[in-house]
């Protein structure tokens, strides 16, 4: 069964002086200030697309690999994925760069790097970007 989810967003103004605001409509988990400078180059308290896209990316990711670490056995302790999306003023986003540290009972770190990349190959998010993605893992034990 297809789920949608849905965000809406409105703007007012011009690109460079204008303001907006995005709601996240499906959860009512609030309602977040966007501006071009969020975007381009300080937050100063205002998200960005690209902060939405790294929330989303980096959720996604530590859901994948929870989902196939226990799938093999091995359910996690914790898993703490930070997903930096980098955009650049009129070329867009360029690349995400995905950063997990597991703490996973049971396995070697070959096997939890292993699991890793499976999750950045199949993440939904994953495969919706176009873009270059990198994983830096660490493993506790």
């Amino acid at each position: 069964m297809a789920v949608v989810r849905t965000a809406q967003a409105h703007w007012e103004g011009s690109l460079m002086e204008g303001q907006g605001e995005v709601e996240l409509v499906s959860s009512e988990a609030g309602s977040f200030e966007v501006n071009w400078p969020s975007r381009a180059d300080k937050p100063n308290g205002k998200t960005s697309p690209e902060e939405l896209i790294a929330a989303a990316h980096s959720t996604c990711f530590s859901m994948a690999l929870s989902h196939g670490l226990a799938g093999a056995g091995h359910a996690p302790t914790s898993i703490d994925t930070t997903a930096d999306v980098t955009f650049q003023a009129g070329e867009g986003i360029k690349g995400v760069k995905l950063t997990v540290v597991g703490d996973v009972p049971g396995i070697t770190a070959e096997e939890f790097d292993a699991a890793a990349q499976e999750a950045k190959q199949n993440c939904p998010v994953s495969q919706a970007l176009s873009v270059p993605i990198t994983l830096e893992v660490s493993f506790k034990g």
